[in-house]
């Protein structure tokens, strides 16, 4: 964990164009084109399960959770985890899927989705999902699908096309 003055704090709307400008830092202009960003497209992320990190007064970090459909299950979908360059391997981005993910399963969600690097999110109880058993929007490499049950039994049953949830 980070020896940083750190706060996660829930996202606040005044916090957007600060995110905006770490995912443009981050991800760059290709970003909008990607799987997770399609199925996140026109839907607002989780107020409550939405968090930012800051040292002192500078924002460093952010983290959402967007309800999303897969086949007819909800979940949530977990992204964009975004940490600015120079805060990077000081826990910042652990400590804000802890506190996400946390808050998820106090909110009574079962699971959770993403697409990101196995060996990273495997840390906080991710695993790949079979191949074949969620389709997304646009290519993506199965190797990098990921979920995250919240609850006993929450993947069973679960499959079919991830979507946006209306």
């Amino acid at each position: 964990m980070t020896s940083l003055p750190l706060a996660i704090l829930h996202e606040q709307p005044g916090d957007a164009a600060a995110i905006d400008h770490l995912h443009e830092r981050a991800f760059g202009p290709g970003r909008f084109a990607r799987s997770a960003y399609r199925l996140r497209e026109g839907v607002a992320a989780a107020p409550d399960l939405s968090f930012t990190a800051r040292v002192g007064t500078l924002l460093v970090g952010s983290n959402r959770l967007t309800p999303i459909l897969i086949g007819d299950s909800p979940a949530l979908l977990l992204g964009p985890l975004v940490v600015d360059p120079a805060f990077r391997s000081k826990g910042i981005g652990l400590a804000l899927l802890d506190t996400s993910l946390k808050a998820a399963e106090l909110g009574g969600h079962r699971l959770v989705m993403l697409v990101g690097d196995e060996p990273y999110y495997a840390r906080v109880g991710f695993s790949r999902i079979p191949n074949g058993r969620v389709a997304l929007p646009g290519p993506v490499d199965p190797r990098r699908v990921l979920w995250r049950p919240l609850a006993e039994g929450a993947t069973e049953g679960v499959g079919g096309e991830a979507r946006r949830a209306a």
